[in-house]
C-alpha cells in the first residue's frame, strides 16, 4: 500500500469514556479521545512542563502576569492573569473568549456541576474580564499550581448557556450537557479536529476543525474505534482494520512483548514501552466491615507478591508501586514504607484482627462470618484478569476467599465506582500531573455522594483529617523545598492507613505502525493526541 496517499486513520482503543464533557468523568479515555478536539488553556508537554496552548504565556511572580494578595486574618490570595492566543475559535466559527473562560468558572464552581476538579473552580472567587482576551483569575488561596489549566474545562458560553439556564436543577447538569446531547455539535470543539460522528460504546469520528489557528492536521478523518477485548484489539491491529492502537488504552504490555520477537511484526511497526504515572491499585470498600481493620489490609498487601507478578507478566517492565506517587515525581519518597511478599506476617495480622481459620481454609471471625471479598475490575483486560487469578490464588493461601466479579469498562467507570457498587475490591489505574495533590483522591471532601454528584473520585470513602489538613498544606505552600516533608507525611499515611493497595506503575505500550510519523511517545504526560497535528506519513 501506498502509504504516502493514505489520509484517513482508524485508532483502536480499549475503553469507551464514560462521557466527552472536558469537566466531568475524568478517566483516560476521555482525556484521550478528548484531546482530538479540545485543548486547554494551558497543559502538560512532554518534558512534563507546562505549557501555554491557548494562551500566549504562562503566568508567573517573575513576569508580573502573578500577584500575592493578602486577603486578611492570615490568609493569602493570588492575582493570576492570562491572555488567550488572538486568533482562537471554536469549530463552529465563534471567538473563544474570556466569556467563556467567565462562564466555564460559573459552571464549573458549583458542587452539583458533577465536575471531576470542582475545587480547582471553587478556589477561584471571581474571574475578571479585562477585554475579549485578557483575563484575571481573583483565587482565594496562594497554591503553587496557579499556572495549571489542564483541568479546568473550558466550555463554549454560546451552546452550553442556554443549557445551564433551561436546567430544573444544577445536578441535572452532567446529564443534559450538549457534550453528552449532541457531541457532534462543531461549536463544542476548539482544537485541530471536531467530532463529526458516534455511536456510543463503539466509535468516535473526528475531522478537521476549518477555523483551528494552529498547524492544520494532515488526516481528513480519524476514527476511534472501542474494542474492549484486548485480545480482539490485538486481532484487529493484524488484520488491519484498525491503523494504530492507544498507547495506554491498547494492548497489554504481555501482547506487546510478544509481537516484538515476530520478525513480520518487527518489519512493520515500532516497539516501545516508557515509564508512565499511571497507577494501577486496588481500591478497597472501607465501608465493607471486613475491610474496616487496616490489619486486615496490611494483611492483604503482605499476601501477594508482587515482584514476581510483574516478572512473570510483564518481563519485569513494570516498577512495584509502594504509593500513588510515582520515582519521576518530585513528592516521591524512596524511604516510604514498603510491604514485601510475607504470607507468614500476613497470616499473623490476620489472626491479631480475630480472623481465625475455618471450614475450607477460609478464615472467620468470632460472629463466623466469612473472610470473602468481591473483586472487580474491568472485563475483557487480559492482564488485569490474569492478575486476579494469581491474587485470588494467593490470598487463598492466607486464608482470604476472593470472588471474581467483572463489568464492561464502562459500567465500572461508571456507577460502579462512583456509587460504590463494588463491595470488597476494585482493580484500576489513574495517572495524575507531576506533584499533583492527591484532592480528588485522598480528600475526604471528594467522596463521591449524591451532595457532589457522585463528581470526586475518593472511591474507598477514605477520610483522614491530617490528610485532609496536608493536601491542603502542600497546596498552598509556594516553595518546592518546603512541600517535600509535606510529600513525605502524606506517604506515611498512606502507607499505614492502606485505602487501596498499591501494586505497579506502568509502562505505556506503544506499537506504531513504521509509515506514521509525529507520535509523541511521552509514556507519562501528556496523551499523544494531545499534538496529533504533528501525525504524518512517511
Amino acid at each position: 500500500m501506498a502509504q504516502g496517499t493514505k489520509d484517513t486513520l482508524v485508532i483502536g482503543m480499549s475503553q469507551y469514556p464514560p462521557t466527552l464533557h472536558p469537566g466531568i468523568e475524568a478517566t483516560v479515555a476521555r482525556a484521550f479521545a478528548l484531546a482530538f478536539g479540545w485543548r486547554a488553556i494551558t497543559d502538560f508537554n512532554d518534558d512534563r512542563k507546562l505549557q501555554c496552548y491557548l494562551c500566549t504565556e504562562l503566568p508567573s511572580l517573575a513576569n508580573g502576569r502573578v500577584k500575592v494578595v493578602d486577603l486578611g486574618g492570615g490568609k493569602r490570595g493570588l492575582t493570576v492573569r492570562f491572555t488567550l492566543l488572538p486568533d482562537l475559535k471554536w469549530a463552529d466559527g465563534v471567538p473563544v473568549t474570556s466569556q467563556d473562560v467567565a462562564f466555564s468558572w460559573s459552571v464549573g464552581k458549583d458542587p452539583a456541576s458533577g465536575y471531576s476538579r470542582e475545587d480547582l473552580f471553587r478556589k477561584i472567587d471571581s474571574v475578571e474580564i479585562i477585554d475579549a482576551k485578557n483575563f484575571v483569575l481573583h483565587e482565594n488561596k496562594a497554591e503553587y499550581d496557579f499556572d495549571d489549566l489542564s483541568s479546568f474545562a473550558l466550555i463554549p458560553a454560546h451552546i452550553e448557556g442556554p443549557v445551564v439556564k433551561a436546567l430544573a436543577s444544577p445536578s441535572d447538569y452532567s446529564k443534559h450537557t450538549t457534550y453528552v446531547l449532541s457531541p457532534t455539535t462543531a461549536g463544542l470543539w476548539n482544537g485541530p479536529y471536531k467530532m463529526t460522528q458516534i455511536q456510543s460504546g463503539a466509535f468516535m469520528v473526528f475531522e478537521p476543525n476549518p477555523y483551528w489557528s494552529g498547524k492544520k492536521p494532515y488526516f481528513k478523518r480519524i476514527t476511534l474505534k472501542v474494542i474492549e477485548n484486548t485480545a480482539t484489539l490485538e486481532a484487529n491491529l493484524r488484520s488491519g482494520d484498525v491503523d494504530y492502537v492507544c498507547g495506554v488504552l491498547g494492548l497489554t504490555i504481555d501482547q506487546a512483548l510478544a509481537m516484538e520477537q515476530e520478525p513480520a511484526m518487527q518489519s512493520k511497526y515500532d516497539f516501545a514501552f516508557p515509564l508512565s504515572l499511571t497507577y494501577e491499585h486496588i481500591e478497597l470498600n472501607l465501608n465493607n466491615p471486613l475491610l474496616s481493620d487496616k490489619r486486615v489490609r496490611a494483611a492483604l498487601l503482605y499476601g501477594i507478591d508482587r515482584e514476581t507478578l510483574v516478572k512473570q507478566l510483564v518481563d519485569g517492565k513494570f516498577p512495584v508501586a509502594n504509593s500513588w506517587v510515582n520515582p519521576l515525581d518530585p513528592g516521591f519518597d524512596p524511604n516510604v514504607r514498603k510491604y514485601p511478599y510475607d504470607p507468614a506476617r500476613a497470616r499473623a495480622l490476620l489472626d491479631e484482627a480475630g480472623f481465625k481459620p475455618g471450614p475450607g481454609g477460609v478464615r472467620v471471625n468470632a460472629a463466623g462470618q466469612r473472610l470473602s471479598l468481591e473483586y472487580m475490575t474491568t472485563s475483557g483486560n487480559k492482564i488485569r484478569e490474569l492478575i486476579q487469578q494469581v491474587l485470588q490464588n494467593q490470598w487463598k493461601q492466607i486464608g482470604v476467599e476472593v470472588v471474581i466479579k467483572n463489568v464492561p469498562a464502562r459500567i465500572f467507570f461508571g456507577d460502579t465506582l462512583k456509587k460504590q457498587q463494588f463491595t470488597g475490591l476494585a482493580e484500576l489505574a489513574w495517572s495524575t500531573n507531576p506533584e499533583a495533590p492527591p484532592l480528588n483522591t485522598l480528600s475526604s471532601i471528594s467522596i463521591p455522594s449524591a451532595a457532589n454528584n457522585f463528581g470526586g473520585a475518593n472511591y474507598p470513602h477514605f477520610s483522614n483529617p491530617t490528610m485532609d489538613k496536608l493536601i491542603d498544606q502542600v497546596q498552598t505552600e509556594l516553595d518546592p523545598e518546603k512541600r517535600k516533608p509535606l510529600w513525605i507525611e502524606m506517604q506515611k499515611i498512606y502507607t499505614d492507613e492502606l485505602p487501596v493497595l498499591p501494586l505497579f506503575f506502568r509502562t505505556t505500550v506503544f506499537v506504531v505502525p513504521r509509515w506514521l510519523t509525529g507520535i509523541l511517545i511521552p509514556g507519562h504526560l501528556p496523551q499523544e493526541s494531545q499534538e496529533v497535528e504533528t501525525w504524518g506519513v512517511r
